[in-house]
């Protein structure tokens, strides 16, 4: 079993930066796909980016791509995602979220095995 924890949110103005970190348990961590997704008040979960077991692939949803970066540190057994340039819309929960299937990076929510708590981001215009 995994466990993850986020970290890094806050209130911020629009335009600028936070980095998102997402801490995990367990010494399989390098088998996992990682993603982050996020969830607005009374909105649907979705997909943000994710990155493959190596990190050598990435994908992003249209919405972020160019102003946020995924990355991760397998010996760190962590995961992290970069919001630059950030909008009143960027405003959420963003949750980061592992998989175990071994396949490509997948952008469905029933695809994750195991969730982190959350970690709030506030963006004020």
């Amino acid at each position: 079993q995994v466990q993850l924890v986020e970290s890094g949110g806050g209130l911020v103005q629009a335009g600028g930066s936070l980095r998102l970190s997402c801490a995990a348990s367990g010494r399989t961590f390098s088998g996992y796909n990682m993603a982050w997704f996020r969830q607005a008040p009374g909105k649907e979960r979705e997909f943000v980016a994710g990155i493959s077991r190596s990190g050598s692939s990435t994908r992003y949803a249209n919405s972020v791509k160019g102003r946020f970066t995924i990355s991760r540190d397998n010996f760190k057994n962590a995961a992290y995602l970069q919001l630059n340039t950030l909008k009143p819309e960027d405003t959420a929960v963003y949750y980061c979220a592992s998989d175990r299937s071994g396949l490509g990076i997948r952008s469905s929510v029933v695809a994750y095995d195991y969730w982190g708590q959350g970690t709030q981001v506030t963006v004020s215009s």
